[in-house]
């Protein structure tokens, strides 16, 4: 008999399963070089600084934090460094990523940080409460995102009204030829590897966030680098 229910439900299987597959391929490599591959991309993609980054990221996490796409958790143990060196507060993190290599350097990594909890899932589907965040990092992922509306969709569901959402995104290669070819030539090798799903321009990102219901406080380009503070308003 023909159901078309049972059709849709074995091609969204099919699709969720090629897709965690795909992932796997493309971050398949071991955390250290992945680590090393992504300080090459932001110096040389990005045409941003680490310390810029660390400074962004750390100064907005609040007490009830949510760290979206963590990766190996390499730049948000640097992020909590410069936080402890400022003698900022301690705060309750919960964090995710959907591959499961890339999760396990992380578990690994906070292995001993009571604080922080960390768990397998997908940015478009988030396994959280309504309005449960203070604050919400996504550092360096949102380029990635293969369904860039939903995640931004459940980043605003999980945060509380008030709270902070942080983020950066590439944008299309700019400047100088060379620094420019330089960077095309990157973002088509993380195109290829699966890495990166596609650069945005500023006005792509700045209508996405206001359509999901995020409110700009301050945007910052840098290099080939869109930086982005927004908050989900007090109804």
């Amino acid at each position: 008999m023909f159901s078309y229910n049972l059709i849709m439900e074995k091609l969204k299987l099919n699709y969720e399963e090629s897709t965690v597959r795909s992932v796997e391929e493309a971050y398949s490599s071991e955390p250290w070089w992945y680590d090393a591959r992504g300080f090459l991309i932001l110096t040389f993609a990005y045409n941003d600084t680490l310390i810029h980054q660390i400074k962004h990221f750390a100064l907005n996490i609040k007490n009830q934090h949510l760290e979206v796409a963590i990766g190996s958790g390499t730049f948000l143990d640097l992020v909590l460094k410069y936080r402890r060196w400022k003698k900022m507060p301690s705060v309750q993190i919960s964090g995710f990523d959907y591959s499961k290599s890339m999760l396990q350097a992380a578990v690994h990594r906070f292995r001993n940080q009571k604080n922080i909890e960390l768990q397998l899932a997908d940015a478009a589907k988030m396994p959280y409460k309504d309005n449960q965040f203070d604050s919400i990092s996504c550092a360096n992922a949102i380029h990635s995102f293969p369904d860039i509306q939903n995640s931004m969709k459940e980043c605003y569901r999980v945060l509380k009204p008030g709270g902070v959402f942080v983020g950066n995104c590439l944008i299309p290669p700019r400047g100088f030829w060379v620094f420019k070819w330089t960077a095309n030539r990157i973002n088509k090798w993380g195109q290829k590897k699966g890495i990166l799903h596609r650069s945005y321009e500023q006005t792509e990102i700045r209508v996405l966030l206001n359509e999901v219901g995020f409110t700009i406080l301050e945007e910052e380009l840098r290099g080939n680098c869109l930086s982005f503070i927004t908050t989900k308003k007090i109804i």
